[in-house]
């Protein structure tokens, strides 16, 4: 089922919550040893956020913040939480293979990004989500080469399970080119807010900040 909403409304919901909510609670978790990344459950019919959270490995390595979400979400009262099919998750930044599996363990069939693997291994010197991936995951064919290995997806983002596209994916869909225009600056403005949050994880962990994950 995908989202009722426009792209322009969908991506005004979510650029929306992941500044006035989850930033907030990702510049409070990096500043006591835990990753950036963060999460967050709008309800697909108004677009309302029923949760939100952001990593915490100073607790738990399992804790990322799509798994802290989830498991936010099912701690809440059933009568007061709608069904996972009816609801649009986001990830901050796509979620690795321990997250893939726990969104669709959860049972939610569509979920958006706003950083790629590569900017977290890029941008934010964090490249153990495609690291896994490749050498978990990516089981060569009798006539792989190297390169066509390389070129392999790391997963299917459009599957029996769920649909997956990053943010900058909506846009492209757009048709009228003031509105692409308009979206890819304000992606491009919340991404910026990041730029702050991942220098203080990453003196943080030159300092040693406590976490309990062994990949920092």
């Amino acid at each position: 089922m995908g989202s009722p909403h426009s792209p322009s409304t969908l991506l005004s919901a979510i650029l929306k919550v992941t500044e006035d909510k989850v930033v907030p609670l990702t510049r409070s978790g990096v500043s006591s040893g835990s990753k950036l990344f963060g999460a967050a459950i709008l309800n697909r019919f108004d677009l309302a956020p029923v949760t939100v959270a952001t990593n915490n490995e100073r607790i738990s390595p399992l804790l990322h913040g799509e798994v802290n979400c989830i498991q936010q979400f099912f701690a809440s009262p059933a009568e007061a939480r709608p069904a996972t099919k009816d609801c649009v998750f986001f990830a901050t930044h796509e979620p690795c293979s321990l997250c893939l599996s726990a969104i669709t363990w959860a049972g939610f069939n569509e979920f958006y990004y706003l950083f790629t693997y590569e900017d977290s291994r890029d941008l934010f010197a964090i490249p153990y989500d495609i690291d896994i991936l490749e050498q978990v995951f990516r089981v060569p064919g009798p006539s792989d080469t190297a390169e066509t290995l390389a070129a392999r997806p790391l997963y299917n983002r459009r599957n029996k399970f769920f649909t997956a596209k990053s943010l900058a994916d909506v846009v492209d869909e757009m048709a009228d080119g003031a509105e692409k225009q308009h979206w890819a600056a304000e992606i491009a403005r919340i991404k910026e807010l990041y730029n702050s949050l991942s220098e203080t994880y990453q003196e943080g962990k030159k300092a040693g900040a406590e976490s309990a994950s062994v990949w920092k």
